[in-house]
């Protein structure tokens, strides 16, 4: 999803880089109920977890980017 942003115009990126976003807060969701529910171990968890807010924070700067961008470009 979200290397489909890399081909699309300036103005359709935010939707693309909304929706991976999207995915990144639901698959945080799934992974704490496989932590919760004891499917997954402490050291697991962490290490994933740190992964996906890694990635959430990376989609989010880019977000508020693309949005700086656009915002500049309507002026």
């Amino acid at each position: 999803m979200v290397s489909g942003a890399l081909y699309v115009n300036k103005e359709e990126k935010a939707l693309y880089i909304k929706t991976a976003i999207r995915k990144t807060d639901t698959l945080k969701l799934l992974f704490l109920m496989l932590w919760e529910t004891k499917s997954l171990d402490n050291k697991k968890y962490l290490m994933i977890s740190e992964k996906i807010d890694e990635i959430g924070r990376m989609l989010g700067g880019w977000l508020g980017q693309i949005v700086k961008q656009n915002s500049s470009i309507k002026r």
